[in-house]
């Protein structure tokens, strides 16, 4: 790896930290509040889909050997990132377990 571009994942390590941070003090001071973390979990699928969409879809692997490296990546780190929604039945356990446990 060269220099340039140690110097640059070391960045986005930071970078990522930095969001991780920025994420964790927004579920601070949402804690609590349903709707806010509601509004939070909306914003991080949104962005989700937009870097989804427009960055990563423009620049997919154009040939076989640089396609079958992103996917041995994908499998080594842990899979495709997703964002799961609470299925509408398990909110609605959740809720009648709690009714329960009163």
């Amino acid at each position: 790896m060269s220099t340039s571009n140690n110097f640059e994942s070391v960045m986005l390590s930071y970078k990522l930290q930095a969001i991780n941070v920025a994420v964790h003090d927004a579920v601070t001071v949402c804690q609590g509040d349903t709707i806010q973390l509601l509004a939070l979990l909306r914003q991080l699928e949104s962005l989700h889909r937009e870097i989804r969409e427009g960055p990563f879809q423009a620049n997919l692997p154009e040939n076989r050997q640089a396609l079958y490296a992103l996917l041995r990546e994908i499998e080594s780190e842990g899979g495709w990132p997703y964002i799961e929604r609470m299925k509408l039945q398990a909110f609605l356990k959740f809720l009648e377990q709690e009714e329960e446990d009163k």
